[in-house]
């Protein structure tokens, strides 16, 4: 992940105009490594779940198994379910209702009598990001220190970041926010995916969760 970091800022002052129509455009470096790695974090909560199964921990097992799959739909949503690769063509309906035309959810825009409701723009916007920087960076100060959500994350086996993993989503965080280019978000999805693997291979509470 610091080797994404130090990539983007290298490019970032080499040329902002090759950051954005080739290291992170559409269909590019970036995209697809992100859709492989959110494919693996899959891969690996799924592995933890056949060892849950086998020590009989109903509950950690079905968490786990929904977190997998929540990981194997991003992966999709990522590439369009393979639609650019495989190159067939939007459905009709998804024409209509999806900004960029393509066969994905996180693109829709849903009318309602307030306006256009751009899922991209709001729940998979700054709100997921808000989820997410408190999952990395606040999450792994209370699970040591708060006894009801150690507890709680213990149960459902929520892989825990560690310290680690909280000062690298910081960092990531701090340089995205300072680079001034077209498509850094697609970087800041690629940083998550690589800390996803690596908080469910190594978690806080890893003998609760595989």
């Amino acid at each position: 992940m610091v080797a994404v970091l130090v990539l983007t800022v290298g490019i970032y002052f080499y040329s902002t105009d090759f950051f954005s129509l080739t290291y992170a455009r559409e269909d590019g470096y970036v995209e697809y490594g992100t859709a492989i790695f959110l494919f693996v974090a899959s891969l690996v909560l799924m592995m933890n779940a056949r060892s849950l199964k086998a020590r009989g921990a109903s509950l950690a097992l079905a968490c786990t198994l929904f977190y997998a799959l929540l990981f194997f739909f991003a992966a999709g949503e990522e590439i369009s379910w393979g639609q650019r690769i495989f190159g067939w063509e939007t459905g009709e309906t998804f024409q209509e209702i999806n900004k960029q035309q393509e066969t994905n959810l996180h693109n829709l825009i849903v009318p309602t009598p307030w306006g256009d409701f751009h899922l991209a723009k709001t729940l998979f916007g700054p709100i997921l990001t808000l989820i997410l920087l408190i999952y990395l960076a606040v999450l792994p100060l209370l699970y040591p220190r708060v006894g009801w959500i150690k507890r709680t994350l213990d149960r459902i086996a929520a892989p825990v970041p560690g310290t680690r993993h909280a000062v690298l989503a910081v960092a990531a965080s701090l340089v995205i926010a300072a680079i001034d280019v077209s498509r850094k978000w697609e970087v800041y999805e690629l940083v998550f995916s690589l800390l996803a693997t690596s908080i469910f291979l190594l978690p806080q509470n890893r003998e609760h969760t595989t």
